[in-house]
């Protein structure tokens, strides 16, 4: 971008949102994420509760398709055995539902 003065003598034209200067934005400060592996627990043995009750699928597709991303995501938050025996678990019995569709 040219620093030079618009028409009605501003200067520069365009402020930059990603130039050099003190006008320049900032990102903001990263932020602290703090997760319970309790509270993540409870929501994962809910939901697999929830898949094991079931005789056909208990979500519409789009929570379904939600579900099937998001519940091994958040098995991330726990320690490697528990959270692979739940991913397991929760995509056999997801496997089941869409079987029994």
């Amino acid at each position: 971008m040219i620093d030079r003065p618009d028409p009605f003598d501003h200067s520069p034209a365009q402020g930059s949102l990603f130039g050099s200067g003190e006008d320049r934005m900032q990102a903001p400060p990263p932020r602290a994420v703090t997760v319970d592996p309790a509270q993540v627990r409870v929501r994962l043995v809910s939901l697999l509760e929830t898949a094991r009750a079931a005789d056909r699928m208990p979500w519409s597709d789009r929570d379904a398709r939600m579900w099937r991303t998001v519940f091994p995501q958040m098995a991330n938050w726990l320690p490697d055995d528990e959270a692979n025996q739940l991913r397991f678990e929760f995509a056999k019995e997801f496997d089941r539902l869409l079987n029994a569709a």
